[in-house]
Parts: C-alpha cells; sequence; structure tokens
C-alpha cells in the first residue's frame, strides 16, 4: 500500500510540474532554417562586338523613268495596235499604225507642186542666163535684166518650199507608225484600234529600261547621314529581299513635313519581286559601330519597360531598366543603363522578382558566333 501512495504522489509532480526531457526541449530555442534559392539562373555578362549601323525607312517603288508614248499626227485612224501591258519592247518597235492614205495624198500633191516649181525654175534660169549674155551689149535694159534674175531667184525659192512640204509629208508618214523610244515594259495602254485621236494624246506607258527605283522619306537629321553609293536592304510585302544602291540625296527638305527623298536604284531583275506603286521597308547601311550586346532571353518587360535581372554579391537578383538599340540575331544591343561588369541573368529570367535569392550555374551563351562587322 505504501509503495502504490508513493507511485501515486510521483505521477502527481510530473503531472504538475513535466518531465525533465520536456523541460529540457523547451528550453532550447529550435535551429533556424536557411534560406533557399528560388531558381537556378544561367549568368552573362555583356559581349562587346561591330554591328553594323543601319537606318530603316519607308518608301514607294516606282520607275526610274516612265516614257509617254503618244501621238506625233492628229486625226487619223488607229488600223493596229501590236503590244499590250506587260510586253517587253525594243528601241524602235513599232507599236501601233494609224491610216495612211490620207498622208499619201497629200504626199502626191506635194510632188505635182514640186515638179511644177522645178520647172518654172528651169524657165527662169534660162531666161536669167540669156540676160547675162546680152546685158554686156545694152540690147536689154537694166530693169529687164534686173526682173529675170528676181524671177530665177524667186523660182528657186519656190522648189525649196516645195520641198519643205514634201519633206513635212513625208515625216507625217512615218509617224504614222509607233515607235518605241527605248527598251523596256508597257506599263500602260490607252491605245485601241478604230479609234481616231488627237495630236499629243497618249497611246502608252513605257518602264524605260526595266529599271526601277525606290524613293524614301527620311527626317532631316537621318537625311545626313545617306551618301550615294549606301547599299539598302529593300523588303516588300510577301517578297524576298532585295539590295539597291543609293543614287542621288533630294538637296532640299520638305517644309510641311521636315522629310527629305532619297533615290535608290534597284537591280535589273527587281522587277521580279517589286512592282511600281508597292510600298516596301528598308535599311540603309551606313557603317559599323562597337556594341555592347545581352541575350535576347535576358530582357524581360515589366511595366512597359525593357528590364534584366543582374545578380548581386548576395546571389539576389537586382531589375535594372535599360535601353535598346539594334539586333543581331537572338542578341540585343544595350545602349544604357547596364553597367559594364554586371552579372545578367540568362535562364530563368522571366521567371524571376526583385530580390529573389538565386543559384548561378556556369552554362551562360556567347557571343562568339556573332558575324563581326567590318568598321
Amino acid at each position: 500500500m505504501r509503495i502504490q501512495s508513493l507511485l501515486k504522489v510521483v505521477f502527481a509532480v510530473f503531472y504538475l510540474v513535466g518531465s525533465p526531457f520536456q523541460a529540457f526541449a523547451q528550453a532550447t530555442p529550435p535551429k533556424a532554417s536557411e534560406p533557399r534559392p528560388a531558381m537556378t539562373v544561367t549568368v552573362t555578362r555583356a559581349q562587346t562586338q561591330n554591328l553594323s549601323q543601319r537606318i530603316s525607312a519607308n518608301g514607294t517603288v516606282a520607275a526610274w523613268q516612265e516614257a509617254s508614248i503618244g501621238a506625233e499626227i492628229g486625226g487619223l485612224r488607229l488600223t493596229e495596235v501590236r503590244v499590250n501591258v506587260g510586253d517587253q519592247v525594243k528601241a524602235g518597235q513599232v507599236l501601233a499604225v494609224f491610216a495612211a492614205d490620207n498622208v499619201l495624198a497629200e504626199i502626191n500633191q506635194a510632188k505635182a507642186a514640186l515638179n511644177e516649181a522645178k520647172a518654172v525654175a528651169a524657165e527662169a534660169q534660162a531666161n536669167a542666163d540669156r540676160a547675162r549674155a546680152l546685158q554686156p551689149s545694152g540690147v536689154i535694159s537694166a530693169q529687164q535684166f534686173n526682173q529675170s534674175l528676181t524671177a530665177e531667184a524667186t523660182a528657186k525659192a519656190r522648189v525649196e518650199s516645195a520641198l519643205a512640204l514634201m519633206a513635212v509629208h513625208e515625216l507625217h508618214l512615218r509617224q504614222t507608225q509607233v515607235k518605241a523610244p527605248d527598251n523596256g515594259v508597257i506599263s500602260s495602254r490607252g491605245a485601241s484600234v478604230g479609234a481616231v485621236v488627237g495630236l499629243g494624246t497618249e497611246l502608252f506607258r513605257l518602264i524605260r529600261g526595266n529599271r526601277l527605283e525606290w524613293r524614301a522619306d527620311l527626317v532631316s537629321s537621318e537625311l545626313f547621314q545617306i551618301k550615294p553609293g549606301h547599299k539598302v536592304l529593300l523588303q516588300g510585302a510577301g517578297t524576298g529581299a532585295v539590295t539597291g544602291t543609293v543614287r542621288m540625296v533630294a538637296p532640299t527638305v520638305d517644309g510641311q513635313n521636315r522629310t527629305g527623298m532619297v533615290y535608290v536604284d534597284l537591280p535589273s531583275g527587281a522587277m521580279q519581286s517589286l512592282k511600281p506603286g508597292m510600298y516596301a521597308r528598308g535599311e540603309f547601311e551606313i557603317g559599323a559601330s562597337a556594341a555592347s550586346l545581352v541575350p535576347q532571353q535576358s530582357v524581360v518587360i515589366r511595366d512597359g519597360f525593357s528590364q534584366v535581372f543582374v545578380v548581386q554579391a548576395d546571389q539576389r537578383v537586382k531589375l535594372l531598366k535599360v535601353s535598346l538599340g539594334r539586333r543581331q540575331g537572338e542578341w540585343l544591343e544595350v545602349t544604357a543603363g547596364l553597367p559594364a561588369d554586371a552579372n545578367v541573368v540568362v535562364r530563368g529570367a522571366g521567371f524571376l522578382t526583385a530580390g529573389d535569392l538565386v543559384k548561378v550555374v556556369t552554362d551562360a551563351p556567347t557571343a562568339g558566333s556573332l558575324p563581326v562587322a567590318k568598321p
């Protein structure tokens, strides 16, 4: 009985005071856990490369020169039209023919008038020759002598007039055939068989030499950077790229929009992918300069700004706003906002927030494979 009573007292003390092991556990504070990285990332530093300097512009493709081919003679009927839009023609090729009946009749009339003038001139010359022979003997008066010489000169002038009229009618006969002034392609046609057209009426338009040009508008600040001979990479809608050459920079700037025109010659085969009147965007290559590059993967857009994460000494990331410039493949030029020695996050940048703790591994990309532009 006494032993049972003693056990009850011991259990009561344990219940009220607690186990000594429990008391030791409560007296020892828990050890703080180590912070865990939010993500494993790769980092790189900005790479320096020479990149081409380019200026982008918009413009319109146009014919270098578009010749207007019109009727050089009026009031005649078109009997033949030998070409259509898109046809390639050569210089001197007959494009259309007018009815020549009226012109041939005028030529016959002019021939008759010429023959008559020649007959009168022959008679006047004979009379003048006799007067010259008799004038020393005094058989004819001075008045008669002068009249003979005047009649001879007048007859010769009438012959020359008839010859000139004949040449005019022969010219009209040649003008009944409309010919191409140069090699090229027919871009429009207004001629129809049977039509009677007036003098100067446009019958065709011709793109001379199949030669196109691109006319680009540039602001005045960019205009002075463009020089004749600069190359231009031209990209039309849905077409392959075409390389042109700057021919001329306009000497004036438009007073309304403050832009100037740049004329770019396109290669002979450009008509296979570009057409006059098309809108096209191009890039002028004006040289090369050093650029600080980061992978495109490193750049994140937050709050409408281009930003990059950099890893600090405590392995936490900081978000920096940067300004971007040119693009070279999968790399972007950073023009401002990034220290040269910054460790820029590459893989995982899109999933971080400022202040995150990260673990860095070393398989970061380098720009060694980028094509290097020659300065």
